[in-house]
């Protein structure tokens, strides 16, 4: 990794990391553990295999199979026609209940964490929680990050430029982008076959 673990922000403050936390709502479920085919387990895969990603500015290049800890993951960055390889290793892999102000949620996710030669130092969770009580569903990405040190002159001063809301606009449409598959694939599954003739 190109950050040690007692550089993250909850153990050394948050100067100079970026932290950000976003929640989607998706399509609900009934209360109760997650429904077959049902909303959650539709964006449990799509966390599983990355699809949340706009791959107009970030795509998963190489990964050899679903997250496990310690698995290396290639990343291809975009950024007006430039292509920038990325590489991230699988940090820690949720399956469980978690239990928050009194609530229970079925949680089911996993992090990645930078590695050499990566613009940027920091970790990025991506999680689909299923609250029991309600029947609520949503998607929680949590990242913090900070800027690497980069070699390049032209591509450090462009990342210093750039590099802030081009993040900030992945993560946001990573969030839409969950939202709207998810929903397409429960509205698919729920639509009648067409009738032949």
């Amino acid at each position: 990794m190109n950050f040690e673990p007692r550089d993250r922000p909850e153990n050394a403050g948050p100067d100079g990391w970026h932290i950000d936390d976003y929640r989607r709502p998706l399509p609900p479920e009934r209360p109760g553990p997650p429904e077959p085919e049902g909303s959650w387990e539709i964006a449990r895969r799509l966390v599983r295999d990355y699809e949340f990603a706009d791959p107009r500015i970030i795509r998963s290049a190489y990964r050899t199979s679903a997250p496990a800890p310690g698995n290396d993951m290639l990343l291809e960055g975009r950024f007006f026609g430039l292509r920038f390889h990325l590489g991230v290793r699988v940090g820690d892999v949720v399956d469980t209940v978690v239990e928050r102000d009194g609530r229970r949620a079925r949680v089911w996710g996993w992090n990645y964490r930078t590695l050499e030669g990566h613009l940027e130092r920091g970790q990025m969770d991506q999680e689909v929680r299923k609250w029991l009580d309600t029947g609520e569903v949503e998607f929680h990405l949590h990242a913090f990050s900070r800027r690497a040190g980069i070699r390049n002159p032209v591509v450090r001063l462009g990342f210093a430029l750039f590099g802030r809301p081009t993040q900030l606009e992945y993560q946001r449409r990573a969030c839409r982008r969950m939202a709207d598959l998810t929903r397409a694939e429960l509205d698919g599954r729920r639509r009648p076959p067409a009738a032949d003739g």
